[in-house]
């Protein structure tokens, strides 16, 4: 009864907000109470929401402080240079602004952390697909997919899940992935280049020039002229296109908040900071909330400035916050109920006695629709170790299973139970339903890539 009233709360949700007839916020916190009712258990409904709350509290923490320290650090002008560098060679193509952003989302994931990414790419190309009338979606899928194939560094966290949970090493379980993984990144690229592709087809390509003339016109009329669109046909060339003119970036060059003579202070600062994320010296929420301390401090020392930036990001610090408190709601009730529990035991039940030697496909499998449907925590620490032990019962090696636990984060990233993907979502201004109904399908088919290449490569 468990299973099926589990499944049904999930089916649920996400059927209420991919229609849009619940805001995530609203059905994260209603349907898993009215769930938790239907089980029975509505008495202890507060007690698994505090467990919820208390084990997501150091995560919205870490999100809060972060939105405030990048998004300083793209103000004072950090990261300007690698957007400048993409932008170039975006230009005013839709097939090179949705290359470059697959690029820039898996240049900056090197970080290892998924809301550092979506802020900075989502602040570099916003404004371009803005500009361009270009599909949001297709930016927020995009460098959602880029951003999980390179979640699965060993500093990204699933990967030292699936080592502390079978206590192998890290490195032994990614090193022998690279050639999947690469493969999955290139198979986001070619993506992005047929999305791009069905971008340009639909816009044509402007010249940055035609887009003043219809932003004149759009000042003086009331609406943007379409005449001034120049269709190319749907070449994939983009000869003739000019270049980039000074002025036109994903972020203002000349914003006030600008701080060139602190532009490698600052470098220090990130660079120790994510040295000191990955060695571990502190909490990742107090490193943070240092970081952010002292870059507010030394680059905006009067107080106004302070508290000018610190209101600049307030609104997506408020709308992250209270998603990742919202979704305590719903994995307090999962696992306090034991919902996740026994769907689990019911999938690794349901796995055949035939398929025993070929657990670790079957894991690989398994990982991407368990791994979206519950928190990375739940998949590698309650489910992982049972794979593992009946695949060591076949003769399957412990570190095959671990390498084909890692083959979900594709669509992972795009859960609604991960955190970072609001901030993707809600600095691009789309709706999460309308992020999943996009993404959905190409982050399954980037997850089937890499297990495809995985078994190819002889690694799985």
């Amino acid at each position: 009864m468990l299973t099926i009233l589990g499944f049904a709360m999930i089916a649920t949700f996400l059927v209420l907000i991919m229609l849009k007839k619940m805001s995530p916020i609203a059905a994260l916190v209603l349907i898993p109470a009215l769930f938790c009712v239907f089980v029975g258990k509505g008495a202890q409904l507060g007690d698994y929401v505090i467990d919820g709350v208390t084990s997501l509290a150091p995560t919205a923490a870490m999100l809060m402080f972060a939105i405030v320290y990048f998004g300083v650090m793209i103000d004072v002008g950090l990261f300007d240079p690698i957007v400048r560098g993409i932008l170039r060679f975006c230009k005013a193509d839709p097939l090179r602004i949705v290359v470059g952003t697959a690029v820039l989302a898996a240049i900056v994931s090197l970080d290892g952390d998924g809301s550092t990414t979506f802020m900075i790419t989502v602040s570099a190309m916003y404004p371009l697909y803005k500009r361009l009338k270009m599909s949001l979606v297709v930016m927020t899928g995009v460098a959602a997919m880029a951003n999980g194939v390179m979640n699965t560094l060993p500093w990204g966290g699933p990967t030292a899940r699936a080592a502390t949970a079978l206590k192998v090493d890290a490195s032994d379980i990614f090193v022998p992935m690279i050639p999947a993984l690469a493969m999955g990144l290139l198979f986001v690229l070619v993506l992005s280049y047929v999305l791009g592709r069905r971008e340009r087809k639909r816009l044509g390509v402007l010249t940055l020039d035609e887009v003043r003339v219809e932003e004149r016109e759009s000042v003086l009329v009331g609406a943007g002229s379409d005449t001034s669109r120049a269709h190319t046909g749907g070449s994939a060339s983009g000869a003739g296109l000019p270049e980039e003119p000074e002025g036109f970036q994903g972020l203002d060059p000349h914003r006030a908040t600008l701080r060139p003579r602190l532009y490698w202070f600052n470098a220090l600062l990130t660079v120790t900071l994510l040295t000191a994320m990955i060695m571990e010296w502190l909490p990742i929420p107090v490193l943070f909330l240092l970081g952010a301390a002292l870059a507010l401090t030394v680059n905006f020392p009067r107080m106004p400035d302070q508290k000018a930036r610190i209101a600049a990001h307030a609104e997506n610090v408020l709308n992250v916050a209270g998603m990742v408190f919202a979704a305590a709601v719903f994995t307090g009730v999962l696992q306090g109920t034991g919902m996740v529990d026994h769907m689990a035991q019911w999938l690794v039940d349901g796995i055949p006695a035939g398929m025993g030697p070929h657990m670790a496909l079957v894991t690989g499998v398994l990982s991407i629709p368990l791994t979206y449907f519950m928190s990375n925590d739940g998949f590698y620490f309650g489910i992982l170790p049972v794979l593992a032990e009946a695949g060591q019962a076949h003769g399957v090696s412990t570190l095959e299973i671990a390498r084909a636990s890692i083959i979900g984060q594709p669509l992972h990233m795009s859960s609604p139970l991960v955190p970072a993907v609001y901030v993707l979502v809600g600095m691009a201004k789309v709706e999460f339903g309308d992020h999943t109904r996009f993404v959905v399908k190409w982050a399954a088919l980037t997850s089937l890539v890499v297990l495809g290449a995985g078994i190819l490569f002889g690694i799985i």
